[in-house]
Parts: structure tokens; C-alpha cells; sequence
């Protein structure tokens, strides 16, 4: 194998802690800015069945639907700025598109179209774009971003015609979408299913499946020991240890084993029981808060495990990671954040990022 292929890439893990009841914490800022969601996991020692109020949360998350097809130029038509752009809450991203292959698209909440194309695409398309951070020394991928919220891109000015008629005209792209709008509870949220449905969107509810965990060797953690220095595993350790849980490989390194030998990371104790939850779909960032609240209060009655655990795992292939921050793929895609949630309300906060990414804000 080649030298090359046999480094491992430049990966960002940025840790921070703080507590959910101070007021400068900004935990609710780094969820809202993760915009593109398809899987969470929820882990809860020393639990067995999940809460129903949990589970109500969980099952009142905002539809997504599939849209087969969809002209880009569509996301610019004057309907969907008076019925969509104005209410903020849409989410949607280009499906079984690879960033770093294909021409990708994403539309941010408030009107921010992303996209992020290949050198072709972006000559014959005639807009005004910046290089890709992640070129080699040519540049072969440029990122088109468009505030469709700018009075200079409104519907009848100069600039919305010269867009639209790139989109329409020069470079006409077609793509299966993913669409998302979070629920607010009015009588406007179908309004995004009206817009698209001469393209016959096919609704999704996000899926939800749980487990338990017999005997789980688990890591020893406090609060007040976010890098691990005495009391607590670092954090790299235990997101490995928490990816090993997720995927179900054993953590005891039985001699009998021939499929691994990971052992859990130290200071560790054994749970009796752990409950692994775990959410696939197209998840809004509000959705996603909804949920972390309702776990904060979990520990509102006593319990016997002092944490747990919510990660949140963005779209490997979207256009952009945090806020509007270009995401590229390169050998993973990581994408991903992960929020510890103690008992006396602290909480420890880790975002990853792969090679192609811009630091975690």
C-alpha cells in the first residue's frame, strides 16, 4: 500500500463545557447552526425502556419528504418566496449527491442556496463564486452562495433574472431533493407540501428503533474533567468508546473473540442496563433542541446514572457543516456532535469535524 494511503488524515474534535442554566452557554447556537441532520443516537444508562415523554418528542418530529427530479431553478420562483423564504423554517439538500464528485445543493433556513459545483458546471452556470478551500493546486470546485433573502435578488430585479435565467437556460440542473420545514403548529405548515406538489412529494416520518444494553462495561465521567486528566476517559477515547456501543462491537476483549480486541477506555465501572435510541431521517436543528430538552428534564426525578449521552450526525455529502462553513468529504465525511448531559445540568460538548472542514465554531 501506498505511504500515502496508509496516513491518517487531519481530523478537528474542539471540546467545550459549560452548564445549560448559564446564561452565556451556547449550546442552543451550536445546535441551531447544524442545519443538514439525518441520524441522532441517544445513550442512557442504567435505563430500560424509554421515557414516554421522550418518546413523544421523538414522535412529533416534522415530517420530510422526497421530491424526485426538482429543476434548482425552482427554489427561485416567486411563489416560493411569498409562501416559504419568508417563514425561514425550510431546510433541503441535494439526495445521493457526493461532494466531492457530483454538483451538490443545499437551501439554509432564511433563503441561503448553496452550491457547491465542478469547474464545468460553474463556467456554464455565469455566476459569481469563489474557489472551493479544498482544491488541490487547480481549482476544479467552486461554492456559488446565494442570499435569496437580499432585496437585489427579489423577484423582478436585474439580478434575479440573470440567476434565474442561469439556472433556467445556461446550466438547467435537476436533482432528487430532501425537504424538511419545522412544524411550528399552524395552520401554514403544509405549505411547503402545496409548493412542491405537481413535482409528487413523498412524505417520511423519521424512524425510530431502541435497545437494551446487558451488562455494558462504561467510562467513569465528571463533570468538572472534560480532558481527561485524572477523573474522566479524554474524549477521543470516549467517542470511540460510544461508537463501539453504537455499532455493537464488544467492549470486553474476550479471549474468544476473533472480531476485536477494543476494551473499554479507564476510569470504567459496569451498567446493569443502558438504553441505545436511535433516529434516521431528515431531522431539523429545532427538532433536535426539542429533544435535548426534554432530556435535560430526565433528570428531574432522581436516577442512578449520573449522564447521558445525545450525538447528532450530520449529511456526510452536504454542502456545508455548521452554519454556512463549507463541508468536504475526502476519506469520511465526519460531520457530527456529540453533547454529554449531566445530572446537575453541566454539560460537555464535542464537535468533529474530517479534513475538509473549516474549525467547528
Amino acid at each position: 500500500m501506498s505511504p500515502e494511503l496508509e496516513k491518517c488524515p487531519r481530523s478537528l474534535l474542539v471540546c467545550e463545557k459549560s452548564n445549560f442554566m448559564n446564561e452565556k452557554s451556547r449550546h442552543d447556537i451550536h445546535v441551531s447552526k447544524h442545519s443538514f441532520n439525518y441520524k441522532i443516537s441517544v445513550l442512557i444508562p442504567e435505563c430500560a425502556v424509554l421515557p414516554a415523554n421522550i418518546s413523544g418528542v421523538i414522535s412529533n418530529f416534522s415530517p420530510y419528504y422526497l421530491v424526485r427530479d426538482l429543476p434548482v431553478y425552482e427554489l427561485l420562483q416567486e411563489k416560493y418566496y411569498e409562501t416559504v423564504l419568508q417563514k425561514g423554517t425550510v431546510y433541503a439538500v441535494s439526495y445521493n449527491t457526493k461532494i466531492d464528485e457530483d454538483n451538490s445543493i443545499a437551501l439554509l433556513p432564511r433563503g441561503q442556496l448553496v452550491l457547491s459545483l465542478n469547474k464545468d458546471a460553474y463556467e456554464q452556470l455565469g455566476l459569481e463564486g469563489r474557489p472551493s478551500l479544498y482544491n488541490h493546486r487547480k481549482a476544479m470546485r467552486y461554492v456559488v452562495t446565494l442570499n435569496l433573502s437580499d432585496k437585489t435578488l427579489a423577484p423582478g430585479t436585474k439580478r434575479y433574472q440573470r440567476v434565474l435565467s442561469g439556472l433556467k437556460d445556461r446550466l438547467p440542473l435537476r436533482y432528487d431533493f430532501l425537504f424538511t420545514e419545522y412544524n411550528t403548529g399552524g395552520d401554514e405548515d403544509k405549505s411547503l407540501y402545496k409548493l412542491l406538489s405537481q413535482y409528487k412529494p413523498v412524505e417520511h416520518k423519521a424512524v425510530l428503533s431502541h435497545h437494551t444494553l446487558k451488562n455494558l462495561p462504561c467510562p467513569t465521567l465528571y463533570p468538572s474533567d472534560l480532558k481527561g486528566t485524572t477523573l474522566s476517559c479524554d474524549p477521543h477515547s470516549f467517542l470511540e468508546w460510544l461508537g463501539a456501543v453504537n455499532l455493537d462491537i464488544s467492549c470486553e476483549n474476550a479471549a474468544d473473540s476473533f472480531l476485536s480486541t477494543y476494551i473499554c477506555p479507564e476510569p470504567k465501572s459496569s451498567v446493569s442496563q443502558a438504553l441505545l435510541c436511535t433516529i434516521t431521517g431528515f431531522i431539523s436543528p429545532e427538532d433536535v433542541y426539542l429533544l435535548l430538552q426534554e432530556l435535560r428534564k430526565y433528570f428531574d426525578e432522581p436516577k442512578f446514572t449520573p449522564w447521558l449521552s445525545l450525538t447528532v450526525h450530520g449529511f456526510m455529502d452536504s454542502p456545508v457543516s455548521w452554519g454556512a462553513t463549507e463541508h468536504g468529504f475526502l476519506k469520511g465525511g465526519e460531520n457530527f456532535y456529540n453533547l454529554v448531559c449531566f445530572k446537575n445540568q453541566d454539560y460537555w460538548l464535542h464537535m468533529a469535524t474530517g479534513a475538509h472542514d473549516g474549525c467547528p465554531p
